[in-house]
């Protein structure tokens, strides 16, 4: 199938399919006689690979090596659990630092009146900077 098809049925953009090939993700798709790009099943699979790695937040180099670790039959899955283990780490720590900010703003929303009066909490903090000259 060409490009556009690929797209299609991995629901990934012709764009991104191009630029995971040129970061070598995907491997070079096949050429037909007038120079298109020909994909095959193993490709789509690879390609639903890295969009799923991608969905679940992975960087692209991790789902480099997830893929790697996918090739590799002779892996341990000790290999691919400890990847992921650091991942679910790093989403914790993005999500308590996510928390802290909306709390901080829901405090901040909380303490304005919302009114006519110039005078606004938020604005104020913002102002302050929190930084030293």
């Amino acid at each position: 199938m060409n490009i556009g098809q690929a797209a299609k049925h991995s629901g990934l953009s012709a764009k991104m399919i191009r630029y995971y090939e040129s970061i070598g993700l995907l491997r070079p798709a096949g050429r037909s006689d007038s120079g298109y790009r020909r994909y095959g099943g193993d490709d789509l699979h690879v390609l639903a690979f890295i969009k799923r790695a991608r969905d679940l937040g992975f960087s692209l180099e991790e789902v480099g090596r997830l893929l790697a670790l996918w090739q590799d039959r002779t892996r341990a899955s000790a290999d691919v659990k400890a990847l992921a283990q650091g991942h679910v780490e790093e989403l914790n720590r993005k999500i308590a630092e996510m928390t802290a900010l909306r709390d901080t703003l829901s405090e901040l929303v909380r303490h304005c009146q919302g009114d006519q009066r110039p005078d606004c909490p938020i604005l104020n903090d913002l102002g302050a900077g929190h930084c030293q000259p």
